[in-house]
């Protein structure tokens, strides 16, 4: 018996992935090289833009061309997916995963140097575009030393680059505890400097980059202990999302432009050879060409190294989705040729 796994999406399902395949493998299938030699498919989904759901959509097709060559062939549905979609996705799945954590499985690496590690799972944001905190619920933080253990195996096996992953790796640490009165507060025991500093205290030639933090909880601390520990790497993704401090208030992001650039100033001060790059979406409901020339505007004082751009599409179960998707596709795509341009040009050059 063969599987083929169909990964959608961030770094996170890459290494879900990975430890799907280390489940199958346990129950004794074996990966196939090709889809249809598998006699089982399990698709990964990412729910955080409707297009992402529409090319699971799109494999309907597909999927009955090979149960006409194959009668045997399942197909799993897994990953970030909203409660209204499973409905729909049943008529094309023969079963449907719930998301869990699964960081008490070993994965099966794709790669032989590089390798995912998720310290945690969840977000507790709710960024108004995002179905994150929907489809994975709250934060929650795996134990520091189920962490440092993973990667201490993954570096006595050779892997040279270890990815730290979450939906927001710098929020780690944080725990809800309730009191007597139902008081409900924030502790932070190891949090994610500190777990930063302990993983690079590993023995071992490899170096460490993460994956995603928020730059509203990115504090000194974290900037002191990135320019410190000689194994992080100086790269780091620090989406903005947009340039503009309105359009940043309608999509929940709890910063301003002014704290962004101060930030980006700050790190740049104590690693002075950082490689950044950044997150941006384009033509958000309500985003004006004067809002979005803000944007233009910051990646010309900024000059990432690199930016994901994308272009907003109303995505049901958010609550952007209440709001009037009144940018057009066209002016979408202008502004996103606008910036992927004005990176190309004005981008430091990679250290």
């Amino acid at each position: 018996m063969k599987y083929y796994i169909i990964t959608f999406g961030c770094q996170m399902n890459k290494a879900n992935s990975e430890r799907i395949a280390s489940i199958l493998e346990s129950k004794g299938y074996q990966p196939a090289s090709k889809i249809n030699e598998a006699d089982l498919v399990v698709v990964n989904m990412c729910s955080v833009r409707q297009s992402a759901v529409d090319r699971v959509y799109g494999l309907a097709p597909k999927f009955k061309k090979l149960k006409e060559k194959n009668s045997k062939l399942k197909t799993i549905l897994t990953g970030c997916i909203l409660k209204e979609d499973k409905k729909k996705f049943r008529k094309i799945f023969d079963s449907i995963w719930n998301m869990r954590n699964y960081f008490d499985i070993s994965p099966k690496c794709q790669s032989k140097s590089l390798a995912f590690v998720p310290i945690s799972n969840g977000c507790n944001n709710f960024c108004s575009y995002c179905v994150v905190p929907f489809t994975r619920g709250p934060l929650t933080c795996r134990d520091h030393q189920e962490i440092l253990k993973e990667v201490k195996d993954l570096v006595e096996r050779g892997y040279k680059e270890i990815w730290l992953l979450g939906q927001n790796v710098n929020s780690y640490g944080v725990q809800r505890e309730t009191d007597a009165k139902q008081k409900t507060k924030q502790t932070r025991k190891i949090n994610f400097p500190k777990l930063l500093k302990m993983v690079n205290d590993i023995p071992g030639d490899f170096s460490i980059r993460f994956t995603s933090p928020h730059p509203a909880d990115f504090t000194d601390e974290l900037i002191d202990t990135m320019a410190k520990c000689k194994k992080v790497a100086h790269y780091l993704n620090l989406p903005v999302q947009s340039g503009d401090n309105e359009i940043l208030k309608k999509m929940n992001r709890s910063y301003t432009i002014e704290q962004y650039k101060n930030l980006v100033k700050k790190i740049r001060k104590k690693i002075p050879d950082i490689n950044l790059s950044t997150d941006v979406i384009v033509g958000f409901p309500g985003e004006t060409k004067k809002q979005f020339e803000n944007t233009v505007k910051l990646f010309k004082e900024i000059k990432f190294n690199m930016a994901y751009i994308a272009k907003y599409s109303p995505r049901p179960g958010t609550a952007a989705f209440k709001l009037k998707d009144n940018v057009a596709l066209d002016e979408k795509k202008r502004r996103y040729k606008v910036l992927n341009d004005l990176l190309e040009n004005l981008k430091r050059p990679a250290i």
